[in-house]
């Protein structure tokens, strides 16, 4: 799935109504049905509602809400922030038929809302006073929407904040009020920006949703498709996108009925040292659960033992030192080489380090302690074998590609390092970034918080090289692994809960995330 630009969300609806062909009013009537079922779901008939509307196309999606919302006997008020006169057309048309209908239920009076009740447009002023919130209501936001070009000011920002003070329920239109969606809101200093609970925003997904310093604003955010034209989509030009189950069944590969090991692959696994051997453990683990048909892990001696009897399904390679990573095995052999996990970042584990990217022919997975001594040694990156992958945490990218000032220009360094060094960076988080040498960003949309425990980037380092050894391609490696790791978390915390949740419980549901993407579960 595309993530579109603003301009090019606007480009999409004109596209739209000029093709379809629809009414801009009619679009927007689609639109605010979409978002009225899902409130009519989650919402109680005995609440107070309080919708407040700019007089953009915004505040046009609010109306025609409200209008619902009014019709299916809900209790539900509107509060305009200036005048009629300021509309947009189609804002203006629903403002009209919010105020043709006749109220079925009032507001349910308080001393602070006298004047409310009956569930008219109501204009608020500066001059005026803001309308109290109590804690009991829900507040929906549809003042300004997606398309902000400056920081809400004035008025506007005093609506903003006094929302946000009211300790209410809030559920944003489309997109919080005052923010951006295409580049960081954090850099505004003083900046006014709902805090919403849930955002309804509208199919294709915005940019903004999809990094951590704007969790505060768009809270659980719904993806509602109102029917953008999809032949206008396809051809759009985007670097950005979001993984979908239908794309990784396209090239998930069926497997043949004479097939036998040696068609899936052998993968050498470096990982593990003293004290970290369960890193090795749950790599290799999850390394044969992702299909690999052989498995090689590396281990320092003191390991044997205890990989061999917790992976009795795995090979082993001894390194002569009792306790850390310190030589390379035979390198021939392999189709998949990943290291990392586990192994520290000892001057001796450092060398044998700069001997694996001085020796290997085929691309190689860092991950962990690999990619600390990689931001002890940058000078090696330059060496790295071509379509090479990085798995970090955004500290480990961080000592690696150098700060950044917020989120967005943290994907931008993330996108050009990519680009320069023509490998893949895996950056894990609630939506792990994924980008590629020619500049290209994956979100995954899977996962959940009860996979913030010890193990689990482990666990992705085992299944990322085990598809890679399968001979997908890294980008396919990339995508297919991270979406199974966090649909794997998915299942498990569903049954589990997210404190319950350890990195074993993905490796146990990795053949459920399979049977998933076949259909077959």
């Amino acid at each position: 799935m595309k993530i579109l630009s603003v301009p090019l969300i606007r480009e999409a609806d004109a596209y739209t109504i000029q093709h379809e062909p629809i009414e801009e009013i009619d679009l927007m009537e689609r639109a605010a049905s979409a978002c009225f079922q899902w409130l009519e779901e989650y919402l109680s008939h005995d609440q107070n509602i309080m919708i407040f509307c700019g007089t953009g196309n915004n505040g046009g999606d609010g109306l025609a809400i409200a209008r619902m919302l009014r019709q299916s006997g809900f209790r539900a008020v509107v509060f305009l922030l200036n005048g009629p006169e300021k509309m947009s057309s189609s804002c203006r048309i629903n403002y009209e038929r919010m105020q043709a209908i006749t109220p079925e239920k009032p507001m349910q009076p308080t001393q602070e809302m006298h004047g409310f009740e009956d569930g008219r447009v109501q204009v608020l002023s500066p001059s005026g006073s803001l309308p109290a919130i109590d804690k009991s209501a829900v507040v929906i936001d549809a003042i300004f929407g997606s398309g902000l070009s400056r920081s809400p000011e004035g008025f506007s920002a005093e609506v903003i904040r006094h929302i946000n003070s009211g300790g209410a329920r809030v559920v944003a239109i489309d997109v919080p009020s005052g923010l951006f969606c295409d580049t960081t809101t954090r850099a505004e200093k003083d900046h006014s920006v709902i805090k919403a609970d849930y955002t309804l925003t509208f199919s294709p997904p915005k940019l903004a949703f999809f990094f951590p310093e704007n969790d505060i604003f768009a809270g659980d955010w719904q993806l509602l498709d109102i029917g953008i034209s999809q032949d206008f989509i396809d051809s759009a030009p985007v670097k950005n996108f979001v993984t979908d189950q239908l794309h990784l069944r396209q090239i998930l590969r069926k497997r043949n009925k004479y097939a036998h090991k040696g068609n899936f692959g052998h993968t050498l696994l470096i990982a593990g040292s003293s004290g970290k051997m369960g890193a090795a453990v749950l790599a290799a683990r999850a390394c044969l659960r992702s299909g690999s048909g052989l498995v090689t892990v590396h281990i320092p001696k003191s390991g044997v033992s205890i990989l061999q009897t917790a992976v009795p399904e795995a090979m082993v390679s001894i390194d002569p030192d009792d306790h850390i990573f310190t030589a390379l095995p035979d390198l021939s052999a392999y189709t998949s080489i990943a290291i990392g996990p586990g192994i520290g970042t000892s001057e001796k584990s450092a060398t044998a380090l700069k001997l694996l990217i001085q020796n290997s022919t085929i691309p190689i997975l860092f991950d962990a302690d690999a990619i600390n001594l990689l931001s002890e040694n940058k000078t090696w990156l330059g060496f790295i074998p071509g379509g090479s992958l990085f798995t970090p945490h955004p500290r480990e990218f961080e000592r690696m590609a150098g700060k950044s000032s917020n989120d967005f220009d943290r994907n931008n360094i993330q996108r050009e390092f990519s680009m320069k060094h023509q490998c893949y960076i895996v950056l894990k988080g609630a939506h792990t970034a994924i980008t590629t040498p020619d500049g290209r960003c994956f979100f995954n949309p899977t996962g959940n918080p009860g996979m913030a425990t010890g193990g689990t980037g482990d666990v992705l380092t085992g299944i990322i090289a085990g598809l890679t050894a399968q001979h997908y391609t890294a980008t396919e490696s990339c995508i297919l692994g991270v979406y199974l790791h966090g649909l794997s978390g998915d299942l498990a915390a569903s049954e589990l809960g997210f404190e319950a949740l350890i990195a074993s419980d993905i490796i146990v549901n990795l053949g459920k995330s399979f049977q998933t993407l076949y259909g077959k579960f």
